[in-house]
């Protein structure tokens, strides 16, 4: 029998520009290099031996070994993280520790309180209600938060 699994881990990615920034950042090198010819417009990242192209993510594996991946399977295989308010960001490690002293409820609990206990426009039950798949999203796989203006 078949199982399916979903990855955990959240990754570090960063999209190739092309830049010699980003040449010099992750070691790569040309073909004439690996080659010992002439120099070639086809980088490939160290180690791999894997071209890298424009557009193609730069990924930091977890222990902290660079992977190349095309930028459609990129796409088809990972989501960036939610951006939520810091305010938002507490409330998910308070109910995250909730739920480990209170083993019921857990995101149901946060979610459902918001609506019953009612909220005000422009506060933090306001933001979860109307921004619930975010809210959902962050609270399972991770967020960043948005930074201070």
């Amino acid at each position: 029998m078949i199982k399916v699994y979903r990855k955990t881990a959240t990754i570090k990615a960063e999209q190739f520009d092309g830049s010699d920034e980003m040449v010099d950042k992750y070691e790569l090198i040309d073909a004439g290099t690996m080659f010992g010819t002439h120099h070639s417009p086809e980088l490939y990242l160290t180690g791999s031996g894997k071209e890298v192209d424009v557009g193609d993510w730069i990924t930091t594996g977890v222990n902290g070994e660079y992977w190349a991946i095309s930028d459609d399977v990129f796409k088809k295989t990972y989501a960036e993280l939610p951006m939520i308010p810091k305010n938002v960001a507490e409330r998910i490690i308070t109910e995250h520790s909730l739920n480990d002293l209170i083993p019921s409820g857990g995101i149901y609990r946060a979610m459902i309180q918001t609506v019953v206990y009612g909220y005000q426009k422009g506060d933090i039950g306001d933001w979860i209600v109307n921004h619930s798949d975010a809210f959902a999203r962050a609270w399972l796989d991770g967020y960043v938060v948005e930074e201070d203006e």
